[in-house]
């Protein structure tokens, strides 16, 4: 009796020293307020910190009901099943920074049909050797592609699991995406085509985060993410690859992903990011973790099945900048990622849903950013390779600088299953700085000697003129070396200003203020908010013809 009462005034003592007067709402996401209509209800959260969560911080989360499911090593954050009626009380805890609900997370896959091969990094002598590539996605399948050079053992050095599994793999987008970046092409030695990875000879760790339909959550992806900080020096992880995304609820300052993103780079690991494949809907449709500053976003380009670049065009499905909230340019860089082939999970979901992409027992076609994204990691770890003392700055700001600039000045794309055309202008917002170009990233030597931020853009209604804004801690806009017009080339700016960084194609791009930061951007929670919207064959697409 004594000890259940000296719990009780422990409680209320905390309760009465933590919570002020008044609750801030603005500590707690708008998607989270909706959730918290059911007082009775448990909602599980992620809550950021403004310092390292300390025992004072999880007495105060525990009295008040809370439940801490994780605690992040990499960020000041913790995962909290939280009773709906305590939220706001919990907003309020002095060391609180911000709370959002645990959202769902998806691979960024897209229209799926014919084969290409974007193998390009072996002409360099270079193969990604002894540089390890973490893939969060949903799991890598033992495949023979994936084996040492020597026959013996699998270069996937490291599996674990954040969401329920029954084999390793049961969704096939993370074998597809690990061959992208690292299949060594063993089973299709003597074809015309030999479909290899872009660094065959790189080690993987699979940190696996979708489950069956291809479905995450944001705890699940940040505890991946963690994981790859701590095995950084264990496996020499200089690569993560996120081909997955969500819609943007709030600024990337505050968004969790994002964050776990930004600590990642901080720990001196490259992450690229797949800008997402709502194209189609027009600008402002990057999907977070794209929308983070610091990470390299990318969009994707269709090939034609030709081995020049001169007549590639990018795929209307791939996302458009710049990002809802803070206008960050975006995507950075465009990459093949249109009618790709590469590995197969044996028994998958995507296997089984789309029968004719099937090519062989051991490989699949795809296409979307997510195929486009790992091309861009593979190159990353060919860099590394060639140097290892290269920062992730000093990468981005290479592959964005040294990107191939020539395009047209639109492209239409036809969807013969609806009838609709999709036209696409080659501005800033929707090739970035260009396309991937290993060769000229090679050899180039300039080091980034401050951060390579993405910039953001500013709207100027009167003269309806969109502009880049650098930070002054930042590379662009600064120097002749990094100058925007050094970076994105001249053919994406306004013709005459090139070089003033107002940009191109404001007007499409920008049309009524009514269109940023809305609810109308993404439409209703409810659209993303299912397990059952993700997982359909109606979101990715199902007639099996790809944009050609």
């Amino acid at each position: 009796m004594q000890s259940a009462f000296k719990k009780f005034v422990l409680r209320a003592a905390l309760l009465f020293l933590a919570v002020p007067a008044f609750a801030d709402v603005s500590k707690l996401s708008s998607d989270l307020l909706g959730l918290l209509s059911n007082p009775l209800g448990t909602t599980h959260v992620v809550i950021q910190f403004r310092n390292t969560p300390g025992l004072l911080d999880v007495l105060q989360i525990t009295a008040l009901g809370g439940k801490i499911t994780n605690q992040y090593s990499s960020l000041p954050a913790v995962s909290v099943q939280l009773p709906n009626a305590v939220a706001l009380l919990v907003s309020d805890l002095l060391n609180v920074a911000y709370i959002t609900p645990d959202r769902v997370v998806a691979a960024s896959l897209d229209y799926s049909a014919a084969a290409v091969n974007a193998s390009t990094a072996q002409q360099y002598g270079l193969d990604g050797s002894g540089i390890g590539v973490a893939i969060i996605d949903s799991g890598i399948y033992e495949h023979p592609d994936l084996a040492k050079g020597n026959g013996w053992g699998s270069r996937v050095v490291y599996h674990e699991s954040f969401v329920p599994k029954t084999n390793l793999d049961d969704f096939g987008h993370g074998t597809h995406v690990a061959g992208i970046v690292a299949g060594n092409g063993k089973s299709s030695t003597g074809a015309t085509h030999p479909w290899r990875g872009i660094a065959p000879n790189a080690n993987l760790v699979d940190l696996r985060v979708l489950d069956s339909k291809g479905v995450s959550s944001d705890i699940a992806v940040i505890l991946a993410i963690d994981r790859a900080i701590q095995l950084k020096n264990r496996y020499n992880i200089r690569v993560i690859n996120l081909s997955l995304g969500r819609p943007i609820y709030e600024s990337s300052t505050f968004d969790p992903l994002c964050q776990a993103v930004n600590a990642a780079w901080r720990n001196g690991i490259v992450v690229v990011v797949a800008a997402g494949n709502l194209g189609r809907n027009g600008y402002a449709t990057v999907l977070s973790p794209g929308n983070t500053p610091a990470a390299i976003t990318v969009g994707a380009m269709k090939t034609l099945a030709t081995y020049s670049r001169t007549d590639d065009l990018v795929a209307s499905y791939s996302s458009k900048g710049p990002t809802v909230y803070d206008l960050t340019v975006k995507p950075d860089l465009v990459a093949p990622g249109n009618l790709v082939v590469s590995l197969l999970a044996p028994g998958s979901t995507l296997a089984a849903e789309f029968p004719a992409n099937v090519v062989s027992n051991a490989y699949l076609r795809l296409s979307g950013t997510s195929m486009a994204t790992p091309v861009v990691s593979g190159a990353v770890a060919d860099l590394i390779q060639h140097d290892p003392s290269l920062s992730p700055d000093t990468i981005k700001a290479r592959l964005m600088k040294t990107a191939f600039k020539s395009f047209p000045a639109t492209s239409t794309a036809y969807e013969p299953s609806t009838g609709v055309s999709y036209t696409s202008q080659y501005d800033i917002y929707t090739i970035g700085a260009g396309y991937l170009d290993i060769a000229a990233a090679l050899a180039n030597h300039d080091i980034a000697t401050a951060s390579a931020r993405s910039p953001h853009a500013r709207y100027d209604a009167v003269h309806h003129q969109a502009y880049l804004v650098s930070d002054p801690a930042t590379l662009w806009g600064n120097t002749v070396i990094w100058g925007d017009a050094a970076t994105w080339g001249t053919n994406v700016f306004e013709p005459g200003l090139s070089g003033s960084a107002a940009t191109w194609g404001t007007a499409a791009t920008w049309g009524t203020a009514a269109t940023w930061g809305t609810a109308a951007t993404w439409g209703t929670a409810a659209t993303w908010g299912t397990a059952a919207t993700w997982g359909t064959a109606a979101t990715w697409g199902t007639s099996g013809n790809g944009e050609k």
